[in-house]
């Protein structure tokens, strides 16, 4: 994960921004089932507008922690900076590269997210401050992470992957086939690959460290490892969070298929707050609504082009590997796709609004 590249965002911010599933056809290297990416020239030119930055070092605030994605940085005693990368993962572990615009994607589409989400849930707390950075930041500190960065509160994060599935695929669909079972839980008889659970379901996951592999487990082993205390509260409210932001989501023509949120504790008030990144092409799976169908893989606005491209190339979980350009630059696409469509903005106009 620490790479060397370290870029900044020049001014103005330019990009060139194509939908998904416009001109061009797929790349010889893709699935073909998979949504075609933009055309070479364009995908170069919003490319060289914007680098891709792997890894990046501030001289003004301490380094607490790298994760796969994001850097935390201390503000003060009750702030933390997080800044997010380009960096992607898939089976958990880290590409060699990077994918342009990711970074920047991610975090507005979770700034969006956290005021939707409010507003849909009056009572819901949330790590998320502001997206401007700090005051005590330097000024060549703020170019390296304009864009990318949000300051969030200080919390005791609860150890699990709050995971939630409104429909099967994925490992939950290929441990349905092998045992009638997701996540050890008992589900409907005759689901195909894709289809709707008749409710969304809870299933945990714990949280590992960094190089290691997050394992599933069921919703009591989850109430072990966070406490019978706040085991119930966490699973209900990842559920109202999922079931509005499908509901939000369906409005402007995305399945949430699944995702996963993570919650901390307001150790002052006891409150459960959401925490992290939220519905994000990275935490979740998007589907196009209007190429849903049943018994198939599905399209996605999310890096399951990635996981299938490592998957064909017979390169999943491995290490080192290097995306080659067209594969990170259609994950780009499908990333700023799933934003314009959610946002109701192109990622230019949130970046300058």
């Amino acid at each position: 994960m620490q790479d060397s590249l370290c870029a900044y965002w020049p001014a103005p911010v330019v990009i060139r921004y194509v939908r998904a599933g416009g001109a061009g056809s797929a790349p010889p290297s893709t699935t073909s089932a998979l949504r075609p990416g933009p055309s070479s020239d364009n995908i170069t030119q919003y490319s060289m507008s914007i680098p891709v930055v792997t890894n990046i070092e501030l001289s003004s605030l301490a380094k607490l922690a790298s994760g796969k994605v994001r850097d935390l940085y201390n503000v003060d005693d009750k702030t933390l900076l997080f800044v997010t990368t380009d960096r992607i993962s898939a089976y958990d572990v880290i590409m060699a590269n990077g994918v342009p615009l990711k970074g920047a994607v991610l975090t507005n589409i979770s700034a969006h997210w956290f005021k939707v989400l409010q507003e849909r849930i009056p009572d819901l707390k949330t790590h998320f401050i502001t997206l401007d950075p700090p005051a005590n930041l330097g000024d060549a500190d703020k170019e390296l992470v304009r864009g990318r960065s949000m300051q969030v509160r200080k919390l005791k994060v609860f150890p699990v992957e709050a995971i939630v599935r409104g429909y099967i695929t994925g490992s939950a669909w290929n441990e349905y086939k092998k045992s009638g079972t997701v996540h050890g839980l008992a589900v409907p008889a005759g689901l195909q690959q894709c289809s709707p659970f008749p409710e969304p379901i809870y299933t945990p996951s714990t949280k590992a460290e960094l190089g290691q592999h997050d394992e599933n487990i069921t919703p009591e082993q989850a109430a072990k490892i966070v406490g019978e205390k706040y085991a119930a509260r966490i699973e209900a409210l990842a559920l109202k969070v999922y079931k509005a932001g499908a509901a939000y989501a369906a409005e402007r023509g995305i399945i949430i298929a699944d995702t996963k949120f993570e919650f901390g504790l307001d150790e002052e008030t006891d409150e459960i707050v959401l925490i992290d990144e939220v519905l994000t092409p990275d935490s979740s799976r998007f589907w196009p609504a209007d190429e849903y169908e049943v018994g198939r893989d599905q399209d996605s606005f999310d890096k399951q082009f990635l996981r299938n491209w490592l998957t064909k190339e017979g390169l999943k979980g491995k290490d080192g590997v290097e995306m080659p350009a067209d594969i990170a630059q259609s994950t780009s696409e499908r990333y700023l796709d799933a934003f314009k469509r959610l946002t109701g903005k192109t990622l230019q106009e949130a970046l300058q609004g």
